[in-house]
């Protein structure tokens, strides 16, 4: 860029990241750690020329069309990019970039953590100790499921599901099934003894535990609803830690009250932040605040990588992690 680029910072930051931006870019950092509301999003995008943007930040089209569009640069604090309208940045001239594979191993271990969570029926087994409802151990008491042997359906087989499936295999000696847009090498299927499954029925039908790992798309907007729960055996746990409305979160609360499906482990969330407390009051469910990436280590290596994109689009080069 031919003068110092301007640089607003959405949200708070972790304090070495915070520090690179503004002493080295001369960033402008939110304050107010919420997100920016449509109105004050527009105001950024026509004083700013990049924004530093997260999945909290709803940049519609509306939103980018609401002023004279000043903004080059949506260096996006995250890997998924659904929040952003892509099309609309794309007609208005506008970069987008995200920080993809620093988040992969923090988001796979959070994925186990719900898995043997969901499993074990952690959560009623802590609400007891802290009601003060626990009457001592008895052979019969809170019986979960065993993981060993047990099969995983993987719905995305990508960086972060085939990382949920080495910790599952090699890990706790789990079978792996998979379904994805794209079959995955014969390596990374040996790797983890994993069989693919070319329609979503089949591994739906097949798995004791399903782990959705897909991005949110148009495609795979309620990816997971009433049918799909209606295929998947009475016993299996369903884990969501991609995004909130791959799953029907309706269909979801009608299978896990019916007992259609055993439980549910959620990190993420349909209308975030949003969440039914008809869904929170149940106790097959295991819930966190999107916690997935949360990390030091995630957070700093996320940021790091939003520099590095921001830095490349200042030198007028192609941002290493450029979306569109």
């Amino acid at each position: 860029m031919s003068s110092p680029a301007s640089i607003l910072v959405t949200r708070r930051l972790p304090a070495a990241v915070e520090q690179s931006l503004t002493r080295d870019h001369g960033a402008v950092v939110s304050i107010d750690d919420r997100p920016l509301d449509a109105r004050a999003l527009a105001h950024a995008l026509a004083t700013f020329d990049i924004v530093l943007c997260t999945l909290g930040d709803r940049l519609s089209r509306e939103t980018l069309s609401a002023a004279p569009c000043r903004t080059r640069l949506l260096a996006n604090f995250g890997a998924g990019v659904n929040h952003i309208d892509l099309a609309a940045a794309r007609e208005l001239g506008v970069t987008v970039t995200n920080t993809p594979g620093v988040l992969t191993d923090d988001t796979a271990d959070l994925t186990m953590l719900l898995i043997l969570a969901v499993a074990r029926r952690a959560s009623e087994g802590a609400k007891e100790l802290r009601d003060g409802a626990w009457r001592g151990w008895r052979p019969t008491h809170l019986l979960g499921r065993r993981l060993g042997g047990a099969t995983l359906g993987v719905v995305g087989f990508g960086r972060i599901g085939q990382a949920v499936a080495r910790r599952a295999h090699l890990g706790f000696g789990m079978r792996i099934l998979y379904h994805s847009r794209t079959r995955a090498t014969e390596g990374e299927e040996r790797a983890v003894d994993a069989r693919y499954c070319p329609q979503l029925g089949e591994l739906l039908e097949s798995s004791d535990v399903v782990s959705l790992h897909c991005p949110a798309t148009p495609e795979t907007y309620h990816l997971i609803g009433a049918h799909e729960f209606e295929c998947m055996p009475a016993h299996t746990y369903l884990i969501n830690t991609a995004r909130g409305d791959v799953v029907d979160e309706q269909a979801l609360i009608d299978a896990l009250s019916s007992g259609r499906i055993a439980g549910a482990g959620l990190d993420v969330f349909e209308h975030e932040p949003a969440v039914p407390a008809s869904l929170l009051s149940l106790p097959n469910v295991f819930a966190l605040p999107h916690l997935g990436s949360a990390t030091i280590e995630s957070r700093v290596a996320m940021g790091e990588c939003a520099i590095r994109n921001i830095e490349a689009f200042k030198a007028g080069l192609v941002p290493p992690n450029r979306v569109m």
